[in-house]
């Protein structure tokens, strides 16, 4: 997980810290910042990290798309990148380990998917996060996509139609993120957050998070007919034959995935 141009991934205590490194472009996302991003989080998926933080260096978390990259494309070309910014996005969802955004500045339009694409976010009192589109002349269509899922119809489109920055003790009401804290102690609280939620068998989890992934947002029948089926298989894996002996016999889980 070396050679990258635009980020920065190393890894400590079974954790990876992706870590976006352009700071004098804010941390726009270009089709090669989305190529590298792509590529680590695919890396990281076959490894036996436990979790994964996304960070940014600089001023700003991510100011979204790149637009000196964007106007210099056709149709063609606008639609190949936004296809490449949408597999990151579900890479980030469909990777097996836990996936939180360290937001410690402004994250707008892609950047504010990017926070609402992870599994957790923790966020300083300083961040905001916008889709600034809704007061431009270019809206921002794919990033409302995780967004309005994180934060529901009316709370999207007033991000969306106004485009103002949303403050982010409000996104924490709103549920964009989980957590905010002084700068200070941003690093502390992910890496308690990452502490708590990836407690357990690692194959159970990534399992979870998969099935999470595949109900969300389908109709409550559906949703039951896939959480049932999942749930039934998993009762005769190791981890929960494992986690339900020790339960019962009253000592501590021995997990060895």
């Amino acid at each position: 997980m070396a050679g990258y141009q635009h980020i920065r991934v190393e890894e400590a205590d079974h954790v990876v810290r992706i870590t976006m490194d352009r700071a004098s472009r804010r941390n726009s996302l270009s089709h090669d910042h989305l190529a590298e991003l792509l590529a680590a989080f695919r890396a990281v998926a076959g490894t036996d990290a436990v979790g994964v933080v996304l960070a940014g260096e600089g001023p700003v978390f991510s100011a979204g798309h790149d637009f000196a990259d964007v106007a210099s494309r056709d149709l063609e070309g606008v639609r190949e990148l936004l296809t490449l910014c949408t597999d990151l996005m579900r890479t980030i969802e469909s990777v097996p380990q836990v996936v939180i955004a360290r937001v410690h500045a402004l994250a707008t339009a892609a950047g504010c998917q990017l926070v609402a694409s992870c599994d957790l976010a923790v966020a300083a009192e300083e961040a905001g996060f916008a889709l600034p589109g809704g007061k431009g002349g270019w809206f921002c269509h794919t990033p409302a996509v995780p967004v309005a899922r994180a934060i529901g119809r009316k709370r999207l489109m007033e991000m969306a139609l106004t485009g103002d920055v949303v403050d982010a003790r409000t996104a924490e009401q709103w549920g964009l993120v989980n957590r905010v804290v002084p700068l200070a102690e941003l690093d502390e609280a992910v890496d308690e957050l990452m502490r708590r939620a990836t407690r357990g068998s690692r194959a159970s989890k990534a399992l979870g998070k998969q099935t999470v992934y595949a109900q969300l947002d389908r109709p409550e029948a559906d949703a039951y007919a896939i959480a049932v089926e999942v749930m039934a298989a998993a009762s005769q894996t190791p981890a929960a034959k494992e986690g339900m002996s020790s339960f019962l016999e009253k000592r501590k889980p021995d997990w060895t995935d």
